[in-house]
């Protein structure tokens, strides 16, 4: 425990030294990217932040494709806003983030142990943008089907990122202008107006 308190401490003060350094620099815009020293913080933070017993806690969920187009439309639904729907973090939301959502496809997300990947969904991030969500217990089965999900990522296909598409929460101007184009398609006397353009999810 005493070793723990020393780490806490360590970490608050390279923490505070990171925050002096930045606001001498011009202050304390979400803007930029985060130093080495704060992703340092960051990363120890969240290590410390998940119990022991999480982090080696099993999936009880067996992998099938019933539950990985399950996980691929809760992922859509829900995730895709902030991470997109190829994991990647290239949305208008992840990118505005501080610090910016990380690309799941990468080693930083993918070399988490399973446990981990569950407790950060749950539970969230403190001092990110990541909330918590699920039930907050360790049993939430729509939470553990995300996990070989995001395991996934790398290797998500075209055909996949079309279903999803599909799927993403779409604004009341998005579903008139998807309206609007199927009328014209079929004939009816509707321009289609694309005044407007919005980011694509991937």
């Amino acid at each position: 425990m005493r070793n723990l308190f020393i780490i806490v401490i360590i970490v608050l003060a390279l923490a505070a030294g990171a925050i002096l350094a930045r606001r001498r620099a011009g202050g304390l815009s979400t803007r930029g990217a985060p130093t080495r020293v704060e992703r340092i913080v960051a990363r120890a933070m969240r290590r410390l932040a998940t119990p022991r017993a999480a982090r080696r806690a099993v999936n009880p969920v067996a992998f099938s494709p019933e539950v990985f187009a399950e996980a691929r439309a809760h992922f859509a639904d829900h995730c895709a806003s902030c991470h997109a729907n190829d994991g990647s973090g290239h949305t208008t939301l992840g990118q505005n983030l501080y610090p910016k959502a990380p690309d799941m496809r990468l080693a930083e997300t993918q070399d988490l142990s399973d446990g981990e990947i569950y407790w950060i969904i749950e539970n969230g991030v403190r001092l990110t943008g990541m909330p918590a969500w699920g039930t907050g217990g360790p049993d939430d089965i729509d939470t553990w089907k995300l996990v070989p999900f995001i395991r996934h990522l790398p290797h998500l296909t075209a055909d996949d990122l079309r279903i999803m598409s599909d799927l993403n929460p779409k604004s009341p101007s998005e579903r008139q202008e998807e309206q609007d184009d199927q009328d014209f398609l079929a004939g009816q006397d509707v321009a289609p107006d694309h005044s407007h353009h919005h980011q694509e999810q991937p």
